[in-house]
């Protein structure tokens, strides 16, 4: 355990270096052409086997993709800032997944660790105390940024691939590990991947997030209270007429859309356990004086379990189908991202607690934490334990300058190595079982 600690405390120079790079050149979902291009270079240099876009994913399971010419766009705008050629056209299309395998060629387990890649629609902070502008990594990206420490991610997986490759005599079995783009809005990032049937065979299925309510030094070894959820955008169209004139040939989407608004407050609660609903986004019209014929609505629903968020949304269509009756107007209603509900296993959290323990990094090492939130790396756990498989999730403490999904977010990076280090043995640990 000396040994892969002192290895992983190393390696931190370059996984800071990863880290910022990737910070400033975020890309959203679908769109990790550069990152996607420099983790599949690395992995190949490591001496990993490559699958990269359709190779890695099943397209059918991508949702809210960008037109054609946006993603045109962002190719060309990752090439110029540094994206590899040689695998740029293996993602067109947005398929920017990348799975790097690890093959000893010995009787074993099938391990597979999942990374996310993606950022969000943020524009960062340029404040002089926040330490990414100080330090010249702030995103160059105008409106997107790694606000909940996926840049962190993709270093940590990267590390964590070399070290794994500098031990392989030390490996059995096959070591998978998936660089998963879309996570944000689970977009299905995550079952593009599954679909394509990538971990049917893995036994051993683990994942992580830095930061949350974990602090420096702290790692929480089971993540608990994985939230289902379903993100919809619900369209309706009218017919517009002048307000003044006459209105009484008009059809008013807005009417619809706000009365959806109100009745999904209104949804009854789950006594199986907690639920959620928002409409975080209401768009419609054009002027005081005509009667709009289009209104969107964006939406979401969660659950503690996923029966009780598949309640959620079936009464959440039901009621903006309803709404959409009540005035006249047509209606559609397409998902746009989904999770599950997800429960580690406890036999790979004891193993994450003895490993953390024996690593003797850590300040505290905590059995659980709530993630109450969503996380599509839950339909990993499901399917591989579906399978008769096992899976986990931890947390990796990081004292942060902001919450996550925010403009000032910024994370403590000591705990790049400390969570390298700790899968690095977590993964050797399962293979020599």
């Amino acid at each position: 355990m000396t040994k892969i600690a002192a290895s992983a405390q190393n390696l931190q120079p370059q996984l800071v270096n990863w880290r910022r790079d990737f910070h400033k050149h975020p890309e959203l979902g679908w769109t990790e052409f550069r990152t996607a291009s420099i983790v599949a270079k690395n992995l190949a240099d490591f001496g990993y086997q490559l699958l990269i876009g359709g190779d890695a994913m099943d397209d059918s399971q991508m949702l809210n993709l960008l037109a054609d010419d946006v993603l045109q766009v962002q190719t060309k705008r990752a090439i110029t800032q540094g994206a590899f050629m040689e695998y740029i056209d293996k993602m067109q299309g947005g398929k920017t997944a990348v799975m790097g395998i690890l093959d000893t060629g010995k009787p074993g387990p099938v391990i597979a660790l999942r990374v996310d890649m993606d950022a969000l629609p943020i524009k960062e902070a340029d404040e002089v105390a926040h330490f990414p502008h100080q330090q010249s990594f702030a995103s160059i990206n105008e409106g997107v940024m790694h606000a909940c420490g996926h840049d962190g991610h993709t270093a940590i997986g990267l590390g964590i691939a070399k070290m794994l490759a500098d031990s392989k005599g030390q490996l059995k079995g096959i070591v998978k590990i998936i660089f998963q783009p879309a996570e944000e809005g689970v977009q299905g990032g995550a079952t593009s991947i599954i679909k394509k049937g990538l971990v049917d065979d893995v036994s051993h299925m683990l994942g992580f997030h830095i930061g949350l309510a974990a602090k420096s030094g702290e790692v929480y070894c089971q993540t608990t209270d994985f939230l289902a959820a379903t993100k919809f955008n619900a369209h309706f169209t009218g017919k517009t007429a002048h307000a003044g004139a006459n209105p009484e040939d008009g059809k008013s989407a807005l009417l619809a859309a706000a009365t959806a608004t109100m009745g999904l407050q209104g949804i009854y609660r789950h006594s199986g356990g907690a639920s959620r609903i928002s409409v975080g986004v209401l768009q419609s019209g054009t002027s005081s004086n005509i009667v709009p014929d289009k209104a969107f609505m964006a939406l979401e629903t969660r659950g503690e379990t996923t029966q009780i968020n598949n309640f959620m949304k079936g009464e959440a269509a039901r009621i903006i189908e309803a709404a959409a009756r009540m005035h006249d107007v047509s209606h559609r209603l397409e998902i746009v991202g989904e999770a599950s509900a997800a429960t580690c296993d406890q036999v790979l959290v004891n193993l994450t607690k003895k490993t953390a323990q024996d690593l003797s990094i850590f300040n505290h090492v905590g059995d659980s934490i709530g993630l109450h939130a969503s996380e599509d790396y839950s339909f990993f756990m499901e399917h591989v334990q579906a399978r008769g498989g096992k899976a986990t999730h931890l947390i990796m403490g990081a004292d942060l300058a902001d919450a996550h999904h925010t403009k000032g977010f910024d994370f403590d990076e000591d705990c790049l190595w400390k969570t390298a280090a700790l899968f690095t043995a977590m993964i050797l640990e399962i293979s020599n079982q």
